[in-house]
């Protein structure tokens, strides 16, 4: 809570232009700010933990946003578990929580990732970084999205 305070917040700072003059830059602070829930030792995108992040940024007077990443440790690293946190989010933007403003989603062409220094043939639409779902898989997601926040908003 105290970051989300402190983005909304005026600053003033000393940063460098790009043609590498020294400035003084003045921000009006970000009042549109969220909290991201990742996941930590444990998931964390269930209906009991929104809740809990919604009692504090409530307590702290703060605007009650909260975008859910389905990957990470919310999805135990497996890439393929962000289709049932999709569900489970799905579930709660259907069921009119209002607080889940966005998702975050490891997304690619084709699932999986591949390592480039491996000797092997890169595969295009393959992530060199992070396991990803593939575009089946995100389609189905993302029409699964639409459906949930039609839901929210009957």
């Amino acid at each position: 809570m105290l970051t989300i305070n402190a983005a909304g917040a005026p600053h003033c700072f000393l940063s460098v232009t790009k043609w590498g003059h020294s400035a003084i830059v003045n921000t009006a602070g970000n009042e549109d700010c969220h909290i991201i829930l990742r996941g930590g030792k444990e998931p964390n995108y269930s209906a009991q933990h929104v809740a809990q992040v919604k009692e504090g940024l409530a307590k702290a007077g703060l605007r009650q946003q909260v975008m859910i990443d389905f990957s990470h440790a919310n999805s135990s690293k497996q890439f393929q578990k962000q289709m049932d946190v999709g569900t489970d989010v799905c579930a709660q933007i259907a069921g009119g929580d209002r607080a889940i403003m966005g998702v975050m989603v490891e997304s690619h062409l084709v699932e999986g990732n591949q390592n480039p220094d491996s000797g092997e043939p890169l595969v295009y639409g393959k992530s060199i970084t992070d396991a990803c779902i593939g575009w089946q898989d995100t389609d189905t997601l993302l029409r699964q999205l639409a459906r949930a926040v039609k839901a929210r908003r009957a």
